[in-house]
């Protein structure tokens, strides 16, 4: 049984129905747990693996290292911002809340604008993460059985991992809480365990010369600046969905400063941990060419192939896929929360049944469906087009990074009115919150561009057409629906209900 101390549930509860809720979900995620959700869905072992051979042909190994440090630095100054602006508004709908709650007169709209772009990339960010590993799941198989990575062979891995993350989360939060504490010490055994291997066992390594300036271009175009910065794609895609702690902070105890806290330590410790497993992989790097066109169809297998050996590099991939399902796990948490909530208020098509509770659980068992089945629908064109797995990531990251600006631009208009929470930046918070809304400002702009030349049919850049159907659908359906039921509470309720201490 876990030690929650009553008064801190209680605190916890009557800040929620401070803010207009009934709190419904079991707050049983400790602050350890709300970190780790975070620090599982960013997973470097999933997003720096996936997109390493996006890296080396869009800027290589200097774009890769240099960008990852820019990046984070970057994501970092964001990650502040939104965690200054969780600790104020602890709730599972997290940023659409939080922009109507400072958007003034016309805050419903703001909310629901940013609803349904922090809702398209965390859609988009389950696509990604569940095809990515797939993609790596197959490369094992072909390793150990010869069984060839065709198009219809990883989408038949795809749905079975949509599938397990389904029913993982489908048996409470605090079996999602043990399992994403699992996934920190698995992420950073495996980070330290690919790293020593590649720096001891291979008789040759690469100079720091190629790891720091190196510059490669495979895309097509032959702008070398435009080049480097879509190279940013790779750290960029990597630190998103941070904003998991604030989605579970209706489930996490002390949530105004556990999720708070939650946001940054991820950010910090996957930088941290995402710049050694690159550099590692660069080092080790035997034959850029093979490695870029690897038979594997994917270039980091074909690192640890070169370097260490088929036998160990089985094994290495094998840590490899366990983080990444630990990330698509942890993924469909943060998502259905954010289907609950939004359902919650009205904001979705059936919004009665997405936001219905498990009455063993308490889980939002339709929600969780809901997110897995339209996480399918968004991958299946990836097996038809080569590119499609780069529009996946790039939707993510234009939805989603976006929905984080949203509401630190609505922090900084109204911040002598802004009352901080628990965890605030003092004084660095007006300064940090107008460098994220700039951060953010560049990085989605880069992301809407072209990856590939000659721009084709199948090298076109679909994110920014799936960013705007988005957008006109959320449109329309606030015309059909959302100006008469989306509602967000606005003033406090009182339940005298007895809070869930177990």
């Amino acid at each position: 049984m876990s030690h929650i101390h009553p008064l801190t549930v209680d605190a916890d509860a009557q800040h929620l129905e401070s803010l207009g809720y009934k709190p419904v979900l079991r707050r049983r995620m400790s602050r350890f747990g709300n970190f780790a959700i975070s620090f599982s869905v960013i997973s470097v072992l999933s997003g720096c693996m996936t997109l390493f051979g996006y890296g080396l042909g869009h800027g290589g190994p200097a774009v890769m290292l240099w960008g990852w440090i820019l990046v984070g630095l970057g994501v970092l100054g964001v990650g502040a911002a939104l965690a200054e602006v969780t600790s104020a508004y602890p709730t599972s709908g997290a940023l659409y809340f939080q922009a109507e709650r400072l958007g003034g007169r016309n805050g419903r709209l703001w909310g629901w604008y940013t609803g349904w772009l922090n809702l398209l990339g965390l859609l988009g960010g389950i696509a990604g993460i569940d095809y990515g590993a797939a993609l790596f799941t197959g490369a094992l198989l072909n390793l150990q059985w010869g069984i060839i990575p065709s198009n219809t062979t990883i989408m038949v891995i795809f749905i079975c991992i949509l599938a397990l993350h389904a029913v993982l989360n489908l048996n409470g939060v605090r079996l999602v809480s043990v399992l994403n504490s699992v996934s920190v010490w698995w992420h950073l055994g495996g980070v330290a365990l690919i790293g020593l291997a590649l720096w001891l066992v291979p008789s040759h390594h690469q100079n720091a010369s190629f790891a720091f300036t190196r510059f490669v271009n495979e895309s097509g175009f032959h702008n070398h600046l435009y080049v480097a910065a879509l190279g940013l794609l790779l750290a960029q895609y990597t630190f998103c969905g941070y904003d998991a702690s604030a989605h579970l902070s209706e489930e996490t105890k002390n949530a105004g400063r556990a999720a708070a806290q939650g946001i940054v330590h991820a950010i910090l410790w996957s930088w941290v941990a995402g710049f050694v497993l690159l550099a590692a992989l660069v080092f080790a790097i035997q034959d850029y060419s093979g490695t870029l066109n690897s038979a594997t169809g994917v270039p980091p297998a074909q690192i640890l192939i070169d370097a260490l050996g088929v036998g160990p590099a089985k094994v290495l991939l094998l840590v490899v896929v366990v983080a990444q399902l630990f990330c698509g796990s942890a993924e469909v948490a943060a998502t259905s929360r954010m289907i609950f909530a939004f359902s919650r208020d009205g904001a979705l098509p059936g919004s009665k049944l997405w936001h219905s509770l498990s009455e063993r659980t308490k889980t939002p068992v339709a929600a969780v469906w809901l997110a897995v089945i339209v996480a399918l629908a968004l991958a299946l064109p990836s097996m038809y087009s080569p590119t499609a797995y780069a529009a996946i990531t790039s939707i993510n990251v234009i939805g989603i990074t976006p929905a984080y600006a949203i509401p630190i631009f609505l922090r900084l208009r109204s911040r002598r009115s802004f009352t901080p929470g628990a965890w605030s930046l003092g004084r660095w918070g007006v300064p940090i919150a107008a460098f994220a809304v700039i951060w953010v400002a560049i990085v989605t702009v880069l992301f809407c561009l072209p990856q590939t030349s000659p721009i084709n049919v199948d090298t076109f850049n679909y994110a920014p057409v799936a960013g705007i159907v988005a957008l006109l659908g959320a449109w329309v359906w606030w015309r059909v629906s959302g100006r008469h039921n989306y509602k967000i509470p606005t003033v406090p309720v009182t339940t005298g209900s007895t809070y869930d201490r177990v």
